[in-house]
């Protein structure tokens, strides 16, 4: 099969000639390599209108690739127009000089239709047989490939499926891999959004994104900027390596953008890619044991976030790796490393970071946290990490959390005292330490603490970094404390990631820079 480099395909769906080419130049601006018009979205569909609509997109793509597609109701289609108008449609598609018609292979296998796209084809324009399955994965997939291949063996398959789990895009993934033929092969939905990403490793002939001013016409689309920007897209290939955030949920994260942009800055071919996982610890197994059975992924690292730093210590445990001594004591894993031969390394960096940023926020010395009484609200993976670094230093913590036998069972080991959240008014604290998502974006307007907590020349550290001013920095400045962003402890944390990824040594004050960039204010 000869290789072909995986284009990213805008698809609009405006419902006039004027809206749908509007969009089109905003998509060449930001990088598309082509353009799906949605035929099924105008509001008049006519031979007179589609031509126009083909011949104007023309004078604005040049010679990048035009897809016409007018989807079937029934597989995802806008409107809902008549077959015989959609034949119509995509004749007046090709005439006008379209690449591409994507025709339902369900349609396509009626003789009648087969006949009528075979007619409108012409000489240059080549045809793509899509199948759907909206609501999950396909019952056999592989079956439907063979179908299309029956149906026209010159047509490009296009198999597109909802992704429930994040280990329903593995059956995509592998049709993709074992390709003797072009073909476009992709998930839909938040878990089948790496399939989207990691298009032009995989070896997809095309990959569909949305731009600014166009809604996606699919769920889980990404802008075309961040596919061909962050993501780095063109600069992708089957030997790239994959590294990637693990969680649920990851949408908050910046790392994908801190992550990519150092890995591009140092030259390496790698590639950091939000990865959600749900199901709990089940989920987390079977993703990772999922992955790790495929080599030709390259996956080489993870940082790991909520809910799964716990599942990512009894992973690597359950299946011979290496538990650095400081995660082992923490009990959490928030870095994981893969070697080619399979070996896993766990380790956590959020140590490093939640004290530094303590340190640096304050002007001290670890050292002189020694004895300052310190609230510690929440009791998961993040506070671990924070009540074993303040121990460590002789800090007295107190743990407060909604669920007490959770902060119980923190307590008691690592040697310190709990109460539940409704007892923190009571308590006099020189530090007060924010480790549950409350107040994280989108819900920016929650409070992890009652404001009366607050009092003057008190510190509060909020671990939540996006907004990088939350709420609870807000009011705590307000009342008069000193006040730590959980930006800081991103920024070293990330720092101590990389070097673990890469070897080489990233400045967090590079990284903070860079993140304040992307992040929201507060």
């Amino acid at each position: 099969m000869t290789k072909v480099a995986t284009e990213v395909i805008v698809s609009l769906a405006g419902q006039t000639i004027q809206s749908m080419v509007e969009m089109a130049g905003i998509a060449l601006e930001e990088g598309c390599d082509g353009i799906e018009l949605r035929l099924d979205a105008l509001a008049r569909l006519d031979r007179a209108q589609v031509s126009g609509l083909v011949a104007a997109t023309r004078d604005v793509v040049g010679a990048r690739p035009i897809i016409a597609t007018c989807r079937d109701k029934r597989e995802g289609g806008i409107l809902d127009h008549r077959l015989e108008d959609r034949l119509a449609a995509y004749a007046a598609a090709a005439q006008a000089g379209a690449d591409w018609l994507d025709i339902e292979l369900a349609n396509y296998e009626r003789p009648d239709v087969a006949e009528a796209i075979g007619q409108a084809l012409g000489s240059r324009t080549r045809l793509i047989l899509s199948s759907h399955s909206w609501d999950g994965p396909f019952a056999d997939l592989q079956s439907v490939y063979r179908r299309s291949i029956v149906a026209c063996p010159d047509a490009m398959p296009k198999l597109v499926y909802m992704a429930n789990h994040i280990c329903d895009c593995l059956a995509g993934m592998d049709l993709l891999h074992r390709a003797d033929r072009q073909m476009t092969v992709f998930c839909m939905g938040q878990c089948g959004i790496i399939t989207r990403i990691l298009a032009g490793k995989l070896g997809c002939r095309f990959t569909y994104a949305t731009c600014s001013g166009q809604g996606p016409t699919a769920p889980g689309q990404v802008p075309v900027g961040q596919l061909k920007g962050i993501y780095r897209l063109d600069g992708t290939s089957p030997s790239t390596q994959v590294y990637g955030l693990v969680g649920d949920p990851v949408g908050h994260s910046i790392g994908p953008y801190v992550h990519n942009a150092f890995l591009a800055e140092l030259g390496l071919d790698a590639i950091y890619i939000p990865i959600l996982v749900t199901g709990g610890r089940d989920g987390f197994f079977d993703f990772l044991d999922g992955f790790m059975a495929r080599p030709w992924m390259d996956l080489r690292g993870l940082s790991v976030t909520l809910p799964h730093k716990q599942h990512a210590l009894e992973f690597i445990k359950a299946r011979g790796g290496t538990i650095e001594p400081l995660a082992q004591r923490i009990g959490a894993v928030n870095t994981v490393l893969i070697g080619k031969d399979g070996l896993l390394q766990g380790y956590n960096t959020d140590y490093i970071g939640a004290m530094a940023a303590i340190c640096q926020g304050l002007g001290i010395e670890s050292d002189a946290l020694r004895g300052w009484p310190v609230a510690v609200v929440g009791a998961g993976g993040v506070s671990r990490a924070v009540v074993a670094g303040l121990r460590d230093v002789g800090a007295d913590v107190r743990i407060f959390n909604r669920t007490l036998s959770k902060a119980k069972a923190l307590a008691e080991e690592f040697g310190c005292t709990y109460g539940p959240i409704e007892d923190l008014p009571r308590h006099q604290v020189t530090l007060l330490v924010n480790c549950t998502s409350v107040g994280m974006s989108p819900n920016a307007d929650a409070l992890p603490v009652p404001e009366a907590v607050l009092a003057p020349q008190m510190a509060v550290f909020d671990t939540v970094y996006n907004p990088v001013q939350t709420k609870l920095l807000r009011v705590a400045a307000e009342r008069g404390c000193r006040c730590i962003d959980g930006l800081s402890m991103y920024a070293h944390q990330a720092s101590a990631q990389i070097r673990l990824f890469t070897g080489r040594v990233v400045d967090a004050g590079a990284i903070r820079r860079l993140a304040l960039c992307h992040l929201q204010p507060g």
